[in-house]
Protein backbone atom coordinates (compact mmCIF):
# COMPACT_ATOMS: atom_id res chain seq x y z
CA UNK A 1 0.00 0.00 0.00
CA UNK A 2 1.16 3.53 -0.77
CA UNK A 3 0.31 6.85 0.81
CA UNK A 4 -1.58 7.79 -2.35
CA UNK A 5 -3.62 4.59 -2.06
CA UNK A 6 -4.36 5.35 1.59
CA UNK A 7 -5.78 8.75 0.59
CA UNK A 8 -7.92 7.44 -2.29
CA UNK A 9 -9.03 3.98 -1.17
CA UNK A 10 -12.83 3.43 -1.35
CA UNK A 11 -14.94 2.28 1.63
CA UNK A 12 -13.95 -1.15 2.94
CA UNK A 13 -10.98 -2.99 4.50
CA UNK A 14 -7.66 -2.70 2.69
CA UNK A 15 -4.75 -4.94 3.81
CA UNK A 16 -1.21 -3.64 4.07
CA UNK A 17 0.38 -6.86 5.32
CA UNK A 18 1.23 -8.67 8.57
CA UNK A 19 -2.22 -7.95 10.01
CA UNK A 20 -2.38 -4.22 9.28
CA UNK A 21 -5.58 -2.97 7.59
CA UNK A 22 -6.85 0.41 6.51
CA UNK A 23 -10.60 0.67 7.22
CA UNK A 24 -12.52 3.24 5.19
CA UNK A 25 -16.06 3.93 6.38
CA UNK A 26 -19.04 4.78 4.20
CA UNK A 27 -18.41 8.44 5.08
CA UNK A 28 -14.77 8.04 3.97
CA UNK A 29 -13.27 8.27 7.45
CA UNK A 30 -10.01 6.31 7.46
CA UNK A 31 -8.53 4.41 10.41
CA UNK A 32 -5.93 1.72 11.04
CA UNK A 33 -6.66 -1.73 12.49
CA UNK A 34 -4.31 -4.53 13.51
CA UNK A 35 -5.77 -8.07 13.37
CA UNK A 36 -4.00 -10.90 15.12
CA UNK A 37 -4.63 -14.46 16.27
CA UNK A 38 -5.23 -14.95 19.98
CA UNK A 39 -6.48 -18.15 21.59
CA UNK A 40 -8.52 -19.19 18.58
CA UNK A 41 -9.97 -15.77 17.91
CA UNK A 42 -9.12 -12.85 15.58
CA UNK A 43 -9.39 -9.69 17.71
CA UNK A 44 -8.88 -6.23 16.23
CA UNK A 45 -6.74 -3.52 17.77
CA UNK A 46 -7.30 0.09 16.72
CA UNK A 47 -4.11 1.99 15.89
CA UNK A 48 -5.54 5.46 15.22
CA UNK A 49 -7.11 7.51 12.45
CA UNK A 50 -5.56 8.78 9.26
CA UNK A 51 -4.11 11.38 8.70
CA UNK A 52 -3.19 11.82 12.41
CA UNK A 53 -1.50 8.41 12.13
CA UNK A 54 0.27 8.09 8.82
CA UNK A 55 1.20 4.93 6.97
CA UNK A 56 4.70 4.71 8.45
CA UNK A 57 3.38 5.29 11.99
CA UNK A 58 0.72 2.62 11.52
CA UNK A 59 3.34 0.12 10.40
CA UNK A 60 5.52 0.93 13.41
CA UNK A 61 2.52 0.43 15.73
CA UNK A 62 1.71 -2.88 14.03
CA UNK A 63 5.30 -4.09 14.45
CA UNK A 64 5.26 -3.19 18.14
CA UNK A 65 1.97 -5.04 18.62
CA UNK A 66 3.30 -8.11 16.75
CA UNK A 67 6.32 -8.16 19.08
CA UNK A 68 3.98 -8.24 22.08
CA UNK A 69 2.03 -11.13 20.54
CA UNK A 70 5.27 -13.06 19.97
CA UNK A 71 6.14 -12.53 23.64
CA UNK A 72 2.93 -14.34 24.59
CA UNK A 73 0.88 -11.35 25.60
CA UNK A 74 -2.27 -9.77 24.22
CA UNK A 75 -1.33 -6.29 22.88
CA UNK A 76 -4.81 -4.93 23.65
CA UNK A 77 -4.52 -5.96 27.29
CA UNK A 78 -0.93 -4.71 27.39
CA UNK A 79 -2.09 -1.28 26.19
CA UNK A 80 -4.85 -1.16 28.81
CA UNK A 81 -2.34 -2.03 31.52
CA UNK A 82 0.03 0.66 30.27
CA UNK A 83 -2.73 3.30 30.36
CA UNK A 84 -3.74 2.25 33.87
CA UNK A 85 -0.15 2.52 35.03
CA UNK A 86 0.16 5.93 33.41
CA UNK A 87 -2.89 7.15 35.31
CA UNK A 88 -1.35 5.98 38.59
CA UNK A 89 2.07 7.51 37.80
CA UNK A 90 1.92 11.26 38.38
CA UNK A 91 3.89 13.68 36.28
CA UNK A 92 6.23 16.32 37.63
CA UNK A 93 3.47 18.84 36.89
CA UNK A 94 0.93 16.85 38.93
CA UNK A 95 3.21 16.81 41.99
CA UNK A 96 4.23 20.47 41.54
CA UNK A 97 0.62 21.68 41.38
CA UNK A 98 -0.35 19.59 44.41
CA UNK A 99 2.66 20.91 46.35
CA UNK A 100 1.74 24.54 45.62
CA UNK A 101 -1.84 23.91 46.75
CA UNK A 102 -0.68 22.18 49.93
CA UNK A 103 1.85 24.86 50.90
CA UNK A 104 -0.19 27.94 49.91
CA UNK A 105 -2.09 28.29 53.25
CA UNK A 106 1.23 28.60 55.08
CA UNK A 107 2.60 31.38 52.92
CA UNK A 108 2.24 34.88 54.33
CA UNK A 109 1.65 36.69 51.05
CA UNK A 110 0.00 36.09 47.71
CA UNK A 111 3.23 37.26 46.08
CA UNK A 112 5.12 34.29 47.53
CA UNK A 113 2.53 31.86 46.21
CA UNK A 114 2.61 33.55 42.81
CA UNK A 115 6.41 33.21 42.66
CA UNK A 116 6.11 29.45 43.18
CA UNK A 117 3.39 29.21 40.52
CA UNK A 118 5.41 31.21 37.99
CA UNK A 119 8.45 29.02 38.63
CA UNK A 120 6.76 25.60 38.64
CA UNK A 121 3.95 26.20 36.15
CA UNK A 122 5.81 28.34 33.61
CA UNK A 123 8.16 27.92 30.69
CA UNK A 124 11.19 27.34 32.92
CA UNK A 125 10.09 23.78 33.74
CA UNK A 126 7.94 23.07 30.67
CA UNK A 127 10.19 20.16 29.69
CA UNK A 128 9.71 18.55 33.12
CA UNK A 129 5.99 19.04 33.72
CA UNK A 130 4.76 16.39 31.28
CA UNK A 131 7.30 13.77 32.32
CA UNK A 132 6.54 11.09 34.89
CA UNK A 133 8.04 12.28 38.13
CA UNK A 134 9.85 8.97 38.68
CA UNK A 135 11.69 9.49 35.37
CA UNK A 136 13.23 12.84 36.27
CA UNK A 137 16.98 12.32 36.45
CA UNK A 138 20.08 14.48 36.74
CA UNK A 139 20.23 15.04 32.99
CA UNK A 140 16.65 16.32 32.95
CA UNK A 141 17.32 18.71 35.84
CA UNK A 142 20.53 20.02 34.24
CA UNK A 143 18.74 20.62 30.94
CA UNK A 144 16.47 23.06 32.78
CA UNK A 145 19.14 24.71 34.94
CA UNK A 146 22.24 25.16 32.77
CA UNK A 147 21.15 28.15 30.72
CA UNK A 148 19.54 30.23 33.52
CA UNK A 149 22.42 29.27 35.82
CA UNK A 150 24.72 31.15 33.46
CA UNK A 151 22.46 34.15 32.84
CA UNK A 152 20.53 34.66 36.11
CA UNK A 153 22.20 32.55 38.82
CA UNK A 154 20.11 33.88 41.69
CA UNK A 155 16.81 33.03 39.97
CA UNK A 156 18.24 29.71 38.81
CA UNK A 157 19.15 28.85 42.37
CA UNK A 158 15.56 29.40 43.51
CA UNK A 159 14.39 27.30 40.56
CA UNK A 160 16.69 24.46 41.63
CA UNK A 161 15.41 24.62 45.21
CA UNK A 162 11.80 24.40 44.06
CA UNK A 163 12.49 21.50 41.71
CA UNK A 164 14.20 19.76 44.62
CA UNK A 165 11.13 20.39 46.79
CA UNK A 166 8.82 18.84 44.17
CA UNK A 167 11.00 15.74 43.85
CA UNK A 168 11.24 15.42 47.64
CA UNK A 169 7.44 15.61 47.85
CA UNK A 170 7.16 12.89 45.20
CA UNK A 171 9.51 10.64 47.18
CA UNK A 172 7.57 11.27 50.40
CA UNK A 173 4.40 10.16 48.59
CA UNK A 174 6.04 6.98 47.33
CA UNK A 175 6.32 8.04 43.69
CA UNK A 176 10.13 8.13 43.64
CA UNK A 177 13.04 6.27 45.17
CA UNK A 178 16.72 7.04 45.51
CA UNK A 179 18.57 10.34 45.79
CA UNK A 180 17.13 13.64 44.66
CA UNK A 181 18.75 14.63 41.32
CA UNK A 182 18.18 18.32 42.11
CA UNK A 183 20.17 18.15 45.37
CA UNK A 184 22.97 20.71 45.51
CA UNK A 185 25.38 19.49 48.19
CA UNK A 186 27.37 16.51 47.02
CA UNK A 187 25.60 16.36 43.66
CA UNK A 188 24.84 19.38 41.44
CA UNK A 189 27.60 21.27 43.26
CA UNK A 190 30.01 19.10 41.24
CA UNK A 191 28.20 19.67 37.94
CA UNK A 192 27.34 23.39 37.94
CA UNK A 193 29.69 26.32 38.58
CA UNK A 194 29.66 27.81 42.04
CA UNK A 195 27.53 30.94 42.10
CA UNK A 196 29.43 34.12 42.98
CA UNK A 197 28.76 35.35 46.48
CA UNK A 198 26.07 38.02 46.47
CA UNK A 199 26.76 41.02 48.60
CA UNK A 200 23.85 41.53 50.95
CA UNK A 201 23.27 45.24 50.93
CA UNK A 202 20.48 47.75 51.23
CA UNK A 203 18.13 48.63 48.44
CA UNK A 204 19.50 51.44 46.30
CA UNK A 205 18.14 54.66 47.77
CA UNK A 206 17.88 58.23 46.56
CA UNK A 207 19.46 60.82 48.85
CA UNK A 208 16.69 62.48 50.83
CA UNK A 209 17.88 65.90 49.67
CA UNK A 210 17.02 64.88 46.10
CA UNK A 211 13.54 63.59 46.91
CA UNK A 212 11.68 66.96 46.57
CA UNK A 213 12.96 67.53 43.04
CA UNK A 214 12.11 63.95 42.12
CA UNK A 215 8.56 64.25 43.51
CA UNK A 216 8.09 67.37 41.35
CA UNK A 217 9.14 65.39 38.26
CA UNK A 218 7.02 62.42 39.34
CA UNK A 219 3.86 64.52 39.50
CA UNK A 220 4.27 65.39 35.84
CA UNK A 221 3.70 61.71 35.02
CA UNK A 222 -0.04 60.99 35.05
CA UNK A 223 0.27 57.18 35.07
CA UNK A 224 -1.43 55.32 37.93
CA UNK A 225 1.93 53.65 38.69
CA UNK A 226 3.43 57.12 39.23
CA UNK A 227 0.67 57.88 41.75
CA UNK A 228 1.40 54.58 43.50
CA UNK A 229 5.08 55.49 43.73
CA UNK A 230 4.27 58.98 45.02
CA UNK A 231 1.99 57.46 47.67
CA UNK A 232 4.75 54.99 48.60
CA UNK A 233 7.15 57.88 49.11
CA UNK A 234 4.71 59.96 51.17
CA UNK A 235 3.74 57.07 53.45
CA UNK A 236 7.19 55.38 53.67
CA UNK A 237 5.33 52.10 53.14
CA UNK A 238 6.60 48.95 51.48
CA UNK A 239 5.69 48.72 47.83
CA UNK A 240 3.84 45.42 48.25
CA UNK A 241 1.67 47.06 50.92
CA UNK A 242 0.78 49.82 48.48
CA UNK A 243 0.07 47.41 45.62
CA UNK A 244 -2.32 45.46 47.84
CA UNK A 245 -4.17 48.48 49.24
CA UNK A 246 -7.96 48.40 49.04
CA UNK A 247 -10.44 51.17 49.80
CA UNK A 248 -11.86 49.44 52.86
CA UNK A 249 -8.48 50.03 54.56
CA UNK A 250 -8.65 53.81 54.08
CA UNK A 251 -10.41 56.46 56.17
CA UNK A 252 -10.38 60.00 54.77
CA UNK A 253 -11.54 63.06 56.69
CA UNK A 254 -11.52 66.76 55.91
CA UNK A 255 -7.90 67.28 57.02
CA UNK A 256 -6.09 64.07 56.16
CA UNK A 257 -6.82 60.45 56.95
CA UNK A 258 -5.67 57.04 58.11
CA UNK A 259 -4.62 53.91 56.29
CA UNK A 260 -4.85 50.70 58.29
CA UNK A 261 -3.06 47.70 56.79
CA UNK A 262 -4.36 44.39 58.21
CA UNK A 263 -1.96 41.97 59.87
CA UNK A 264 -2.09 39.40 57.08
CA UNK A 265 -0.63 41.90 54.64
CA UNK A 266 2.21 43.03 56.88
CA UNK A 267 5.70 41.56 56.94
CA UNK A 268 5.61 41.64 60.75
CA UNK A 269 2.23 39.90 60.92
CA UNK A 270 0.84 42.85 62.94
CA UNK A 271 -1.70 45.42 61.75
CA UNK A 272 -0.13 48.79 60.96
CA UNK A 273 -1.76 52.22 60.98
CA UNK A 274 -0.29 54.93 58.76
CA UNK A 275 -1.44 58.53 59.30
CA UNK A 276 -1.96 60.17 55.94
CA UNK A 277 -0.49 63.60 55.37
CA UNK A 278 -2.55 66.14 53.48
CA UNK A 279 -0.79 65.43 50.13
CA UNK A 280 -1.23 61.66 50.58
CA UNK A 281 -4.92 62.07 51.41
CA UNK A 282 -5.43 64.44 48.48
CA UNK A 283 -3.88 61.88 46.14
CA UNK A 284 -6.32 59.23 47.37
CA UNK A 285 -9.32 61.53 47.03
CA UNK A 286 -8.53 62.04 43.34
CA UNK A 287 -8.31 58.29 42.83
CA UNK A 288 -11.53 57.73 44.80
CA UNK A 289 -13.44 59.99 42.43
CA UNK A 290 -12.69 57.70 39.48
CA UNK A 291 -12.51 54.27 41.17
CA UNK A 292 -14.05 51.25 39.43
CA UNK A 293 -13.29 48.55 42.02
CA UNK A 294 -12.05 48.13 45.60
CA UNK A 295 -8.38 48.18 44.57
CA UNK A 296 -6.81 51.59 45.30
CA UNK A 297 -4.04 51.45 42.70
CA UNK A 298 -5.87 49.61 39.95
CA UNK A 299 -4.10 48.21 36.91
CA UNK A 300 -4.99 49.90 33.60
CA UNK A 301 -6.33 46.49 32.60
CA UNK A 302 -8.96 46.91 35.30
CA UNK A 303 -10.16 45.03 38.35
CA UNK A 304 -6.78 44.07 39.80
CA UNK A 305 -3.72 45.67 41.42
CA UNK A 306 -0.80 47.06 39.48
CA UNK A 307 2.04 44.74 38.54
CA UNK A 308 4.73 44.49 41.23
CA UNK A 309 7.29 45.91 38.75
CA UNK A 310 5.24 48.94 37.71
CA UNK A 311 6.86 51.39 40.15
CA UNK A 312 10.35 50.38 39.06
CA UNK A 313 9.27 50.95 35.48
CA UNK A 314 8.34 54.52 36.44
CA UNK A 315 11.85 55.05 37.82
CA UNK A 316 13.33 53.59 34.65
CA UNK A 317 11.13 55.83 32.53
CA UNK A 318 12.36 58.88 34.44
CA UNK A 319 16.00 57.73 34.04
CA UNK A 320 16.49 57.19 37.77
CA UNK A 321 19.15 54.50 37.77
CA UNK A 322 20.38 54.56 41.37
CA UNK A 323 17.14 54.11 43.34
CA UNK A 324 14.43 51.53 43.97
CA UNK A 325 10.88 51.99 45.29
CA UNK A 326 11.86 50.31 48.57
CA UNK A 327 14.86 52.63 48.87
CA UNK A 328 12.61 55.59 49.61
CA UNK A 329 12.03 54.06 53.05
CA UNK A 330 15.76 54.47 53.64
CA UNK A 331 15.61 58.06 52.39
CA UNK A 332 12.77 58.73 54.83
CA UNK A 333 14.69 57.15 57.74
CA UNK A 334 17.88 59.07 56.95
CA UNK A 335 15.92 62.32 56.75
CA UNK A 336 14.11 61.65 60.03
CA UNK A 337 17.34 60.81 61.83
CA UNK A 338 19.45 63.62 60.41
CA UNK A 339 17.01 66.50 60.03
CA UNK A 340 14.44 66.13 62.82
CA UNK A 341 14.29 65.55 66.56
CA UNK A 342 11.63 62.87 66.50
CA UNK A 343 12.52 59.99 68.85
CA UNK A 344 13.99 56.87 67.31
CA UNK A 345 11.03 54.73 68.37
CA UNK A 346 8.61 57.06 66.55
CA UNK A 347 10.66 56.88 63.35
CA UNK A 348 10.92 53.11 63.56
CA UNK A 349 7.20 52.80 64.25
CA UNK A 350 6.54 54.77 61.08
CA UNK A 351 8.36 52.02 59.18
CA UNK A 352 6.49 49.26 61.08
CA UNK A 353 9.76 48.10 62.64
CA UNK A 354 9.64 46.33 65.99
CA UNK A 355 11.59 48.10 68.76
CA UNK A 356 13.41 46.21 71.51
CA UNK A 357 13.14 42.58 72.57
CA UNK A 358 9.89 40.65 73.03
CA UNK A 359 9.50 41.77 76.63
CA UNK A 360 9.81 45.44 75.68
CA UNK A 361 7.42 44.96 72.77
CA UNK A 362 4.87 43.40 75.11
CA UNK A 363 4.82 46.55 77.27
CA UNK A 364 4.91 48.92 74.28
CA UNK A 365 1.23 48.60 73.36
CA UNK A 366 0.79 51.92 71.55
CA UNK A 367 1.96 52.81 68.07
CA UNK A 368 2.69 56.53 68.70
CA UNK A 369 0.03 57.46 66.15
CA UNK A 370 -0.34 61.12 67.15
CA UNK A 371 3.41 61.70 67.09
CA UNK A 372 3.65 59.90 63.77
CA UNK A 373 1.00 62.23 62.32
CA UNK A 374 3.40 65.09 62.92
CA UNK A 375 6.31 63.09 61.54
CA UNK A 376 4.50 62.19 58.31
CA UNK A 377 3.30 65.78 57.88
CA UNK A 378 6.91 66.94 58.24
CA UNK A 379 8.07 64.37 55.69
CA UNK A 380 5.38 65.53 53.26
CA UNK A 381 6.58 69.11 53.76
CA UNK A 382 10.10 67.99 52.90
CA UNK A 383 8.90 66.11 49.80
CA UNK A 384 7.04 69.24 48.66
CA UNK A 385 10.05 71.45 49.43
CA UNK A 386 8.29 73.39 52.19
CA UNK A 387 10.70 75.51 54.20
CA UNK A 388 12.79 73.54 56.70
CA UNK A 389 11.63 75.68 59.61
CA UNK A 390 8.35 73.75 59.56
CA UNK A 391 10.20 70.48 59.98
CA UNK A 392 12.20 71.75 62.94
CA UNK A 393 9.11 73.02 64.74
CA UNK A 394 7.23 69.79 64.31
CA UNK A 395 10.32 67.79 65.18
CA UNK A 396 10.13 68.98 68.77
CA UNK A 397 6.93 67.00 69.34
CA UNK A 398 7.30 64.19 71.92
Amino acid sequence: MTVARVKTAPPGNHPDGDGLYLFVSASFRRSWVYRFSWKGRRPEMGLGAFPDVGLADARDARDAARAIVRSGRNPIEARRTQKAEARSRPTFGDIADALIEAKAPGWRSDKHAEQWRVTLQGEAVASLRSRFVDEIDTEAVLSVLKEPWRKTPESASRLRQRIEAVLDAAKAQGHRTGENPARWRGHLAHLLPQRPAIEKGHHAAMAYADVPAFVTRLRQDDAIAARALEFTILTAARSKEVFGAVWTEVELDLEAGLWTIPAQRMKSGRAHRIPLSSPAAALLRKLWSRRTCDVVFESPRGGRPLSHVSMQKVLDRLDVLDATPHGFRSAFRDWAGNETEFPREVCEAALAHAIGDKAEQAYRRGDALEKRKALMAAWANHCENVKARNVVAIGRVG
